[in-house]
């Protein structure tokens, strides 16, 4: 059966299409920065807001049918899953991702659910075979039920926590079933609304630990993908504990699990925690923890997380800029967390809204890689903190300056008439000229 019957497989047209459902930037085979665009980008079709989410809001019940031609809850779940595969050949998507209740429905019991899980894993398993896609990440869904309403790893009652263990046990098994490249952990409720109620110590413990037995239990089993947590500040819970990306290094270190995680970065929880995209991206990359990303964009006249189709240029330009210097991806990509606006209610706006991230991510690739080869703002950065290179600035960057030399040194100088202009203006015209001009 067919899902998406008037559309056909998008091809890349080039600037001058006026197709709407054509690539105008997203040439996969096309060779930027040593490797095809298709390897650079790697992108991913989410399977909660593409194949599972139906417009509903605080305010409204959904707008888009998204039954694919089934009353029974199993019968839908293999629609879903055909129609999912069919999406992602019309688009030309290597990948997916997903969370244990998006591919198959929660029973009454756990082993009801396992037993569900099991038997969409097998299909999807054939369908990946016979279509030629992978997994890029999978992960629990430990915060939609409401014996979660408290958290999941967090959770003051302990049968909630072996509750969401078993879950997460049985999401890593099946990810590794389907040779997933990734497992996520996003602590949708793991934090609080008032501390007036919440030993937050006990907690993180009990967050670090359920995390450690995830990773041991893996990789008895065979996994060998890597392990990311996704930052974010806020939504559903008033704080999370993995606020930003400093937030969720500081916890890794202090427990000991920052030789097995990386980050999942996502745009708009940047954003949602006072930072931008780009920044997030640095302090994962600085500190070796640049894993996978997330690809969308919030409203920055909104104060939630509205999860949009990514088409900010500028932000996709930087984000992979950040993507370039990192080495590219290894085991993750651009999974597009994003959904269509609650009035953008047809298939085919979903294949729009798709076709409009993409190109705009291919765009954002083709001028990070212009940026690194014109070498202009790379060069005003290395020349702005050149005096480190050489005598008190080398020394002191080698450690062996004492304060009593610095001292010396300051006293001999009289005052410091040294700093040169660090010229924002210019180096953000630069960009636009890097972007525009040629």
């Amino acid at each position: 059966m067919e899902y998406f019957k008037n559309i056909q497989k998008v091809q890349y047209e080039g600037t001058k299409t006026r197709n709407p459902f054509a690539f105008r930037f997203y040439n996969p085979d096309e060779t930027v920065a040593g490797k095809s665009m298709r390897e650079q980008l790697r992108f991913a079709m989410s399977y909660w807001h593409t194949m599972c989410a139906e417009g509903t809001d605080m305010f409204g019940v959904g707008t888009s049918d998204k039954s694919y031609g089934a009353s029974n809850p199993m019968e839908q779940a293999r629609n879903k899953a055909y129609a999912a595969f069919e999406l992602m050949n019309k688009l030309d998507l290597d990948f997916f991702c997903f969370h244990d209740r998006d591919i198959a429905p929660e029973g009454a019991t756990l082993s009801e659910s396992n037993a569900r899980l099991d038997e969409i894993t097998v299909l999807l398993k054939e369908l990946m075979t016979q279509n030629g896609k992978k997994l890029l990440w999978g992960t629990a869904n430990c915060f939609g039920n409401k014996r979660y309403m408290h958290g999941a790893g967090t959770a003051p009652n302990a049968d909630v926590f072996a509750f969401a263990a078993a879950q997460i046990k049985k999401a890593v098994e099946i990810t590794t079933a389907l040779d997933g490249e990734g497992y996520v952990f996003w602590g949708g409720r793991e934090g609080y609304e008032t501390l007036l109620n919440t030993d937050m110590a006990r907690e993180q413990d009990h967050m670090a630990h359920l995390m450690r037995m995830t990773v041991d239990y893996a990789r008895s089993i065979g996994f060998t993908g890597d392990f990311y947590i996704e930052p974010k500040p806020k939504e559903p819970t008033k704080h999370q504990y993995d606020f930003d990306s400093a937030t969720v290094l500081a916890f890794l270190r202090k427990y000991g699990l920052d030789k097995d995680f990386k980050l999942n970065i996502e745009a708009n929880h940047a954003t949602l925690a006072g930072h931008n995209f780009q920044h997030e991206l640095r302090v994962a990359r600085d500190n070796g923890a640049f894993g996978s990303i997330d690809a969308n964009q919030g409203d920055m006249l909104l104060g939630w997380d509205t999860d949009q189709f990514p088409t900010n240029v500028y932000e996709t330009t930087l984000c992979m800029y950040e993507v370039l210097r990192a080495g590219g991806f290894t085991k993750g990509g651009l999974n597009f967390d994003a959904k269509t606006r609650r009035g953008s209610y047809t298939p085919e706006d979903i294949f729009l809204s798709y076709i409009a991230g993409m190109d705009a991510f291919a765009l954002g690739l083709r001028m990070a890689d212009k940026i690194i080869r014109d070498g202009r703002i790379d060069a005003f950065v290395a020349d702005r903190y050149a005096s480190w290179n050489t005598g008190i600035g080398k020394r002191i960057e080698e450690g062996s300056a004492t304060m009593a030399e610095l001292e010396a040194y300051a006293l001999k100088m009289g005052d410091v008439n040294t700093n040169m202009s660090g010229r924002q203006e210019y180096l953000e015209n630069v960009m636009n000229e890097i972007l525009f001009a040629y």
